[in-house]
């Protein structure tokens, strides 16, 4: 079974940082990609980036790249996401997600397993 938590969301000013965890309590963490995803007040879940099981295979959304990294240690059984230059803009509900498909996806709906969410707020 996959379970996944998320932490590290918070306020921040405009230009700061934050880094997401995503933790998952299950086994054979090194056999899912893992993507991000964040959900602002009135839109759609939108995709942010998702990295592979070995982190040979990485992919961004236009929005965040650049700025947003990725990463994950399978030992861990954990996902990170960095972000820096931090805009009003990247206010959102932030969503960790696994599959079993092998490569990355940008579609919500190939993903089966999700986490409850963290907010992160930048304010101008």
């Amino acid at each position: 079974q996959v379970q996944l938590v998320e932490s590290g969301g918070g306020l921040v000013q405009a230009g700061g940082s934050l880094r997401l965890s995503c933790a998952n309590s299950g086994h054979t963490f090194s056999i899912y990609t893992m993507g991000w995803f964040r959900q602002a007040p009135g839109k759609e879940r939108e995709f942010v980036a998702a990295i592979t099981w070995s982190g040979a295979n990485i992919d961004y959304s236009d929005s965040v790249k650049g700025r947003f990294t990725i990463s994950r240690d399978n030992a861990k059984n954990t996902v990170y996401l960095q972000m820096v230059s931090l805009k009003p803009e990247d206010t959102a509900v932030y969503y960790c997600a696994a599959t079993r498909i092998p490569t990355v996806e940008d579609r919500a709906s190939q993903y089966p397993y999700w986490g409850q969410g963290t907010q992160v707020t930048v304010s101008s």
